[in-house]
């Protein structure tokens, strides 16, 4: 049962990482691309407040695309996981310390407004996808609104198993938009993370992750993440945190903390890169 649960951690780490990508990639190229952009901006420097701004003034102008709740989404849980402390480096940097993750107590009123916004993505995606199977922005938003469900289940609510099923659909989507269009770089960094995380796991444990149809390379995951650090249009920067993070697992601690140093220059508001620089430095 242990074995078991050591599994289905890290392959939840493996979503969170992989799903929080994809809230960009599908994004498309219009007039609505410099407001959504400047909302991930602004997630990426912990702006919350100003983030949901955009989001939501974006949804006053696009009252029937499924990415402006998708995004909406994506920020409630940034920003949750962000007062809770989730998004500290120390959780991630071995199995050893993920498997110890406290179980949160949410903020029911957050908990609410994310569910509804999932709900309304969802809804709006599915209904472009009976017309047009191949709509990247609503492939994008089935594979976020499947990953954030799980991310919430699993690092808030900590229940591994249960997040499993939501994991598997956010995969399968994110697939989809690949197969659609395999230049949508930004997409690379949800396979690259499951790569690298699977392929870093000992061969039985692989063995018994590969049943459910999942199979990693550490050096092929490394090589989409940088992929996505170089071309990415929107998630470059966080293409740069995962590898960031993958150093550090693989000891390489002065490629780590270049990425952290680029990082604060460009997100200079953002505590987290210098506090994580600050530890690499305070490590023999």
């Amino acid at each position: 049962m242990g074995s078991a649960k050591r599994v289905a951690g890290v392959v939840l780490f493996a979503a969170l990482l992989a799903c929080l990508s994809n809230y960009a990639a599908g994004a498309d190229i219009s007039r609505s691309v410099p407001s959504l952009d400047r909302g991930f901006h602004l997630l990426y420097s912990l702006d919350f407040t100003g983030a949901q701004q955009v989001f939501t003034s974006w949804q006053q102008d696009h009252p029937d695309d499924p990415l402006g709740p998708a995004c909406e989404s994506a920020g409630l849980l940034f920003s949750e996981f962000n007062r809770l402390g989730v998004l500290e480096a120390e959780f991630y940097k071995d199995d050893r310390a993920f498997d110890a993750r406290q179980k949160f107590t949410p903020d029911p009123q957050v908990r609410d407004q994310f569910a509804a916004a999932l709900d309304k993505a969802e809804t709006r995606a599915k209904a472009r996808l009976a017309t047009n199977a191949n709509d990247p922005d609503a492939l994008f938003t089935v594979a976020l609104s499947s990953g954030l469900r799980a991310d919430y289940t699993a690092l808030i609510e900590k229940r591994n198993l249960a997040s499993l099923h939501f994991t598997k659909q956010a995969t399968f989507w994110a697939k989809q938009l690949l197969a659609v269009d395999p230049e949508y770089y930004d997409a690379h960094l949800a396979t690259g993370v499951s790569q690298y995380i699977i392929g870093s796991m000992a061969a039985p444990v692989r063995w018994l992750v590969r049943l459910g149809g999942v199979s990693g390379d550490k050096a092929a995951g490394i090589g989409e993440l940088q992929l996505t650090a170089q071309r990415g249009r929107y998630l470059a920067p966080f293409a740069r945190i995962l590898l960031a993070i993958a150093y550090v697992r693989e000891k390489d601690k002065a490629h780590a903390r270049e990425l952290l140093i680029s990082l604060r220059q460009d997100f200079p508001q953002n505590p987290l890169f210098t506090r994580e620089i600050g530890r690499l430095d305070a490590q023999p």
